[in-house]
C-alpha cells in the first residue's frame, strides 16, 4: 500500500519564525548561565565548594539582568534574524561588535549596582560567552558541511560524482567553485583550476589546486579525470576565448560557460547561469559593435515599419528598435504566429510604454503594402521579409521571384510614394556572383534598391549584405544540434564547403548601422572575418557536446545540393571597396545600369512568375548574368 504524504504543517511562516526566535533566545540566555558560571568556577579551581558564598549570590543577582542586556542587544543588531545556512563572517563581524555594546552594558551595570566580582570572572565569561554564541550561529552550517560531506563522498563511492576542472582563479572562478562545494546536489566536484597567472600555479583556491596554465589543459584532464570543464573568465579577449576553448574540445570533456562579463559586474555569477559552449564562442573576433548614442538619436521619437518582423533578423531588430523608444513601432508580417510571438513579448517587456501596431499581410500584395504605408508614414522601414532557403527556393523558383524580387520592388515602390526617409533592405552574401536562384532573387532586390534610389525621391534606399546567422531559423547550428541530440549522424554537403558566419545581434547592429550611414544607393558588406569550414564547424560542435567526431557521432557527406557553391563572395569584382567610420563595415559602390531596360525585365518577371513559367531560372539569368544556373 502507498504511503500517505505527510501531512503538511499548519503553522504559517510567520510563526514559525517566531518558534525559531525563541528557541535560538533560550539558547543565548542558557549560554550566558553557564559561560560565566564556568568562569566563576574556574577561578576557583573547578570546585564549587571553595567559591565564596557572597559571590555565588551576586552571580544568581546579576546574571539574569546580564541574560535581558544580551538578548536585547543582539536583536537591536538583527542577530535572531540571520539565515544560519549561510551565516559567514559578516554575521561574525556583528556578533563582535555587539559583544562590544555588551561589555559598556556589562561595566555600566557594575558600576550602578555596585557588583563585586573577581576580575577573571568577567574576561573568561565573556570570551566563553562570545565562542558558545558564535559556534551556535555556525553549528547549523557545520553540520550542514558535514552532511554534505558524507553524501558526497557516499556519490563518489557510487561512481556518480563528476570531477570538473574550472579555468579561471579569479573572481568568478571562485563563486563556481564556492558553489559546487556547497551544493551537493550538483554532483560535480571541482579538482583542479587553471590559470594563466604564473603567480598563483601551485596555489589553493578553496582547498582546490591552481595545477598549470592553458598549455596544461590536456595533460591535466586525464590526470584528474575531468568529465567537465568550466570556463570562468568572462573578461577574456575574444582571441584568447577561442585558443582556449580550441584546446578544450580536444579533451573529450564537456564544455560550459559564463555568458559574458556583465554577469560579472552584475553579481549574476551562479552555478546556473552556466551554460554549453557555443560556436560563437570559436569565432575568434571580438563582436561588432555600434555606436549606440547615434543609433538612439536615430530611433528615439521616429516610425519605423519592420516587413517580416517575426523572423530571426527582423524579430531582433524590433527588439532592439523597441528598446530605443520610437515614435511608433509598426511590425508588419504574413506569419501570424511569429508576429503573435514578438508582439506578446515587446507587450510584456514595455507595456503601455511602446507604441506597438502588428499588422498581418503580405509584402506581395500591392494594395496591402501601400495602404499600410499611407496609413502609418514610417520615417524608416527594414525590409527583411524574403524566402531564404536555397534548396527550396531551387524548388520554386517563381516563389522566390513573387515573394523576394516582386515584393522588394512593390514595398520599396511604396516606401518612396509615402515619402519614407530610410529604406533598408536585408540581403545576404548569396547575392554575390550567384550560383542558386534564392541568391539571384536577392542581387535582383538589390539592384532595385539602386535603381529606386536613382529616381527622384526623399528616399534613402540602401542594402546591407552578410553572411550566415548563428541561431537563425533554418542555419546550420540548430540542425546540427538536433542531429546530435539524435545520436548522428551530422550531415556536411562536402567537406571543403565554407561560410561567413556572425551572430544575430552582430547582424542587427550592420543594419542599424547602416541606416545611420545611409546617404542613398550603398551596399554595407561586414567584415566578419576568416571563412569557416562546415566540417570544422561540426566537428567543433559535436567535441564540445563531449562526443568523439565519426566515433560518437558519425559524420556524413551528402554532396553539393542544387545551386549550392564551396564558397561565398563578399563584393563583386566591379564593385570595389570603401570603408566607413566603422573599421569593419564597407561599402560596395554602386554599379551603372540601365534603368529603363531593368524597369522592363522586372515588369516581365512579374508576369512570368504569376503564370509560373517554367523558364524563369534563364529570364533570371538575364538579368543577372553572373547567375549560373546549376553551376555547382
Amino acid at each position: 500500500m502507498a504511503k500517505k504524504d505527510p501531512k503538511p504543517s499548519t503553522r504559517k511562516p510567520g510563526q514559525r519564525r517566531i518558534s525559531r526566535s525563541l528557541f535560538v533566545f533560550a539558547f543565548d540566555i542558557l549560554i550566558v548561565w553557564l559561560a560565566f558560571f564556568v568562569a566563576l568556577w574556574a577561578r576557583f579551581d573547578f570546585s564549587i565548594d571553595l567559591i565564596p558564598k557572597v559571590y555565588l549570590e551576586t552571580y544568581v543577582f546579576i546574571i539574569p539582568i546580564w541574560c535581558v542586556l544580551t538578548v536585547a542587544v543582539f536583536g537591536l543588531f538583527r542577530l535572531y534574524r540571520s539565515v544560519w545556512t549561510y551565516v559567514s563572517i559578516d554575521e561574525a563581524c556583528t556578533m563582535m561588535i555587539a559583544y562590544l555594546v555588551l561589555i559598556v552594558c556589562f561595566i555600566v551595570t557594575k558600576f550602578a549596582l555596585d557588583v563585586h566580582m573577581p576580575r577573571s570572572f568577567y574576561a573568561i565569561g565573556i570570551v566563553l560567552a562570545f565562542g558558545m554564541h558564535l559556534g551556535l550561529r555556525f553549528s547549523y552550517r557545520l553540520l550542514r558541511f558535514l552532511l554534505r560531506g558524507a553524501r558526497r563522498r557516499n556519490s563518489e563511492r557510487a561512481g556518480e560524482t563528476e570531477n570538473v576542472m574550472v579555468i579561471g582563479g579569479g573572481a568568478a572562478g571562485s563563486i563556481i567553485i564556492r558553489e559546487l562545494k556547497n551544493d551537493s546536489h550538483q554532483n560535480k566536484r571541482p579538482v583542479c583550476i587553471i590559470d594563466d597567472n604564473p603567480n598563483k600555479i601551485g596555489k589553493y583556491l578553496y582547498g582546490i589546486p591552481i595545477v598549470g596554465d592553458r598549455n596544461s589543459i590536456v595533460e591535466r584532464v586525464a590526470e584528474y579525470n575531468v568529465g567537465t570543464i568550466i570556463f570562468a573568465i568572462p573578461t577574456a579577449s575574444a582571441a584568447d576565448r577561442k585558443n582556449i576553448l580550441n584546446i578544450c574540445k580536444d579533451t573529450g570533456a564537456k564544455l560550459r560557460t559564463l555568458p559574458g562579463m556583465y554577469q560579472l559586474a552584475n553579481g549574476e555569477v551562479s552555478v546556473s547561469r552556466l551554460k554549453d559552449v557555443e560556436l560563437t564562442d570559436l569565432l575568434g573576433r571580438e563582436p561588432i559593435t555600434i555606436d549606440n548614442n547615434e543609433v538612439f538619436q536615430m530611433i528615439t521619437g521616429k516610425t519605423i515599419l519592420v516587413t517580416g518582423g517575426g523572423g530571426s533578423i527582423g524579430s531582433e531588430l524590433c527588439r532592439q528598435i523597441a528598446a530605443h523608444h520610437p515614435k511608433q513601432l509598426i511590425i508588419f508580417d504574413i506569419y501570424e504566429n511569429n508576429a503573435y510571438e514578438i508582439q506578446q513579448e515587446l507587450l510584456r517587456k514595455y507595456k503601455n510604454n511602446l507604441n506597438l501596431v502588428t499588422l498581418i499581410g503580405s509584402v506581395r500584395n500591392t494594395h496591402r503594402i501601400s495602404s499600410v504605408m499611407m496609413q502609418y508614414k514610417p520615417d524608416i522601414v527594414f525590409h527583411a521579409a524574403a524566402h531564404k532557403h536555397v534548396p527550396l527556393m531551387e524548388e520554386s523558383p517563381n516563389e522566390a521571384i513573387k515573394n523576394n524580387v516582386m515584393g522588394t520592388y512593390k514595398t520599396a515602390t511604396a516606401a518612396a510614394e509615402a515619402g519614407v526617409k530610410t529604406f533598408v533592405l536585408i540581403s545576404t552574401d548569396k547575392a554575390v556572383n550567384p550560383t542558386n536562384l534564392m541568391g539571384a532573387s536577392k542581387r535582383i532586390c538589390e539592384m532595385i534598391i539602386q535603381m529606386m534610389n536613382r529616381r527622384d525621391t526623399v528616399t534613402n534606399f540602401v542594402a546591407v549584405r552578410f553572411g550566415n546567422v548563428l541561431g537563425s531559423n533554418g542555419s546550420v547550428v540548430p540542425l546540427f544540434k538536433k542531429q546530435i541530440a539524435e545520436g548522428g549522424p551530422v550531415t556536411v554537403t562536402d567537406k571543403n564547403i565554407t561560410r561567413f558566419f556572425m551572430t544575430i545581434p552582430e547582424a542587427v547592429s550592420l543594419v542599424l548601422q547602416a541606416s545611420q550611414y545611409a546617404k542613398g544607393g550603398e551596399i554595407f558588406v561586414l567584415d566578419m572575418g576568416e571563412p569557416v569550414k562546415i566540417d570544422d564547424l561540426a566537428r567543433n560542435l559535436i567535441k564540445l557536446s563531449g562526443y568523439t567526431p565519426d566515433v560518437d557521432i558519425k559524420i556524413e557527406y551528402t554532396g553539393l545540393r542544387p545551386g549550392e557553391k564551396l564558397y561565398e563572395e563578399k563584393l563583386m569584382d566591379e564593385e570595389g571597396m570603401q570603408t566607413t567610420n566603422n573599421k569593419l563595415i564597407f561599402i560596395g559602390k554602386p554599379i551603372e545600369m540601365d534603368d529603363a531596360w531593368f524597369r522592363t525585365k522586372l515588369n516581365e518577371l512579374d508576369r512570368d512568375s504569376r503564370e509560373d513559367d517554367e523558364n524563369i531560372k534563364k529570364y533570371v539569368q538575364e538579368i543577372v548574368p553572373t547567375y549560373k544556373p546549376g553551376s555547382f
